[in-house]
């Protein structure tokens, strides 16, 4: 069948509309749609597959940053992108997407990122340390975390508030309830012993319930701190307690 010079004309817009979609430029994307808190800089492919020299968002900076779409997630009403990054040194690599409400989800997430460049989101001068990072699920709403599923391990910390030598390692360990994300959280090799459990909640409270004790090798400066939270117990155990808003 000889198409019409319509027809023709329908399959040369069309075939024009899909060559501008899949070779978008990704840097016309971030001019146009780009959050105020995000600063990206030299990128280069489309909106499908490229890369940029360095990504930085509230005081956290990722650099050789790369993005290729999973095409299969527009269907379920999200664009998910398989993203890989690092830091200053370090890794990160996870599936991100951004849902219609504008929720993002991140899943298969596995990093190995320095406490410093979380300095100053977290307003922590001096912050120091190692952080492994697995996620199978996390999602965050408005910057609230209202999923997540996995855990963090936290090496030779140093947080010059409590002390200016390592305070050794913790674990928190995430998972998500009806209306809040929970975290059980321990030390490992701290220089304190710690149990406890984090609750997040969804009208953005949280609270922090634990119990520390002094170690042998405790430092002096940190021991005496402790005697702040009050008396402990037949143990030698003191209740610490945080509570807040995000």
């Amino acid at each position: 069948m000889i198409l019409s010079k319509r027809g023709l004309l329908l399959v040369a817009v069309l075939t024009l509309v899909v060559t501008l979609i899949i070779s978008f430029p990704a840097r016309v994307a971030y001019q146009w749609a780009s959050p105020p808190a995000l600063a990206v800089s030299g990128i280069h492919g489309t909106v499908w597959r490229g890369e940029a020299d360095a990504v930085a968002a509230y005081g956290i900076v990722l650099r050789d940053v790369s993005w290729r779409i999973t095409p299969l997630q527009l269907f379920t009403g999200s664009a998910s992108y398989r993203v890989q990054g690092a830091p200053d040194s370090g890794f990160l690599e996870g599936n991100v997407g951004v849902t219609v409400g504008g929720t993002v989800k991140v899943s298969d997430l596995t990093a190995s990122l320095p406490l410093n460049i979380f300095a100053q989101a977290l307003n922590i001068r001096g912050l120091q340390g190692e952080a492994s990072v697995q996620f199978d699920r996390l999602q965050l709403r408005d910057g609230l975390p209202v999923a997540a599923d996995g855990t963090v391990q936290v090496n030779n910390l140093v947080a010059p508030r409590l002390s200016r030598d390592s305070i050794g390692g913790y674990r928190a360990e995430f998972f998500t309830q009806t209306d809040s994300v929970s975290a059980s959280v321990e030390d490992t090799d701290g220089a304190v012993g710690l149990a406890g459990s984090l609750e997040i909640n969804d009208d953005r409270s949280y609270r922090f319930l634990g119990q520390v004790v002094a170690k042998p090798n405790t430092p002096a400066s940190l021991r005496q701190q402790l005697q702040y939270l009050g008396s402990a117990n037949e143990r030698g155990m003191r209740e610490l307690r945080l509570e807040g808003s995000l």
